[in-house]
């Protein structure tokens, strides 16, 4: 059975007096014509030109020809020729908005007029692959001849140890450490632990002509029962213990809940050392500012104490009443409001509607309002025209992205809008990138 033979190469050219100036033959891509660097044939910017047009797309592996309205040229279908106005009015052609599509059989040859300048196709076989040349058998040399076999050697030994190694490692368990406990642990790390206050040098007190040191008369049962020195090592720990217990209980919550006062717990401990309310309330009166409710405030009798309207009681300049409602004003916050108007985008290839994408656009604007907004509170004089320029990949995200105009002023509302679109992912899947330029108008509507 013969091999089936390759698809046809399409050979586009361009002539200029008389003489073909540029040549290209093309398998699959797109072949555009305009003045814009990226097109695959440049010509001269030109008023009836676009600045990019795709003249033939591949569309399902087969080649369609895209003209419009205004373009001259024939083309030959393998029976007759055919000149463009009789494919827009003999419906030859497929039309597609304001452009003509025609499929292209391998046979199919013609030429589109550009002014100036005249573009040609034809289908042509693709060049035979040449044969790579090969040595002679009794010239060539094997790679194992040619390899370094010494440092083979080493690289091999080396690889094997080091995965050993690693796999040794992985393998092993981690070794289990002891917990230390409290009084285990070193004074340095007690020290990270518990900041230490300064020590306060002790205030030197002159004592009164009359009064001298007093000595507690030591009783011979107290000089004669004398306890046991500890050791040195265990002396050393226990005070270390004692001390850290000390300075742990002299902390925060740990104070209030670890004293030990027989009055009304410890909260009066922490307070002092009265044992009824009165201490309290008589503690309490040398604060500036601060108007504490009493018996002789409040009332006496049976009348009603706590839950009811109660009486104003003040601290500085902050008034508390009743049930503990506290006036601290409202918050206002001004609404302000933007409008964001778009024109016609322009997009420089056929493969976008400029339509679907508008639509699709406007479906989102909500994104692009909030981006001014968001600076409208802080300028509520914030307006302008914001112009985005940025590519659709075949892939329909965002490629390139640019500002071209901005007399917004505010950068921050062309960065959130940067950051919108890019999120983005159009309906569009274009052979290749398609450049777009939207704009955008922004202004307040209070």
């Amino acid at each position: 059975m013969a091999a089936p033979s390759p698809a046809k190469l399409l050979r586009v050219g361009l002539i200029q007096n008389g003489q073909i100036v540029e040549e290209h033959h093309v398998r699959r891509e797109t072949v555009t014509i305009g003045h814009d660097a990226r097109n695959t044939i440049v010509l001269p910017a030109s008023d009836d030109r676009p600045a990019r047009f795709s003249v033939f797309e591949n569309q399902g592996q087969q080649f369609q020809l895209v003209i419009n309205e205004s373009m001259k040229g024939r083309v030959n279908l393998g029976s007759s020729d055919v000149d463009f106005d009789a494919l827009r009015s003999q419906g030859l052609a497929s039309r597609r908005g304001d452009l003509y599509v025609l499929p292209l059989q391998e046979t199919a040859r013609g030429k589109v007029e550009l002014g100036d300048a005249t573009l040609f196709f034809q289908f042509v076989a693709p060049p035979a692959e040449e044969e790579r040349p090969l040595l002679p058998s009794d010239v060539r040399v094997s790679r194992w001849k040619t390899m370094d076999r010494v440092f083979f050697g080493i690289l091999a030994i080396s690889l094997l140890v080091h995965f050993s190694g690693a796999a040794i490692i992985l393998s092993a368990e981690a070794p289990k450490e002891q917990e230390l406990a409290l009084d285990q642990l070193d004074d340095r790390f007690v020290r990270a632990i518990i900041p230490q206050r300064p020590i306060e040098p002790p205030k030197p007190t002159a004592p009164g002509p009359a009064e001298a040191p007093k000595e507690e008369p030591r009783t011979a049962e107290a000089a004669t029962d004398k306890p046991a020195e500890p050791k040195p090592s265990t002396r050393a720990a226990a005070e270390r213990h004692a001390e850290m217990v000390k300075k742990v209980s002299d902390k925060g919550l740990l104070k209030m809940l670890g004293s030990k006062g027989s009055g009304s717990g410890a909260f009066q401990d922490v307070l002092g050392g009265a044992s009824g309310g009165n201490d309290i309330v008589a503690a309490l009166q040398g604060a500036g500012g601060v108007g504490v409710a009493n018996e002789a405030s409040v009332g006496k009798g049976n009348g009603p104490r706590g839950g009811g309207t109660g009486t104003v009681t003040g601290i500085g300049e902050l008034g508390t009443q009743g049930g503990g409602k506290v006036d601290l004003g409202t918050k206002k916050e001004v609404d302000v409001k933007g409008r964001v108007q778009d024109a016609a985008p322009e997009v420089d290839s056929s493969e976008v509607d400029r339509d679907a994408l508008a639509r699709y656009v406007r479906a989102r604007k909500g994104a692009i309002q909030s981006c001014y907004e968001k600076e409208l509170k802080r300028n509520p004089s914030l307006k302008g025209k914001v112009v985005v320029r940025f590519s659709i990949t075949p892939s329909g995200r965002v490629g390139d992205f640019d500002i071209d105009e901005n007399t917004l002023g505010s950068e921050a509302v062309a960065s959130c809008i940067r950051a919108a679109i890019r999120a983005w992912v159009f309906p569009f899947k274009p052979d290749s990138d398609a450049t777009v330029s939207y704009p955008f108008v922004f202004s307040p509507t209070g």
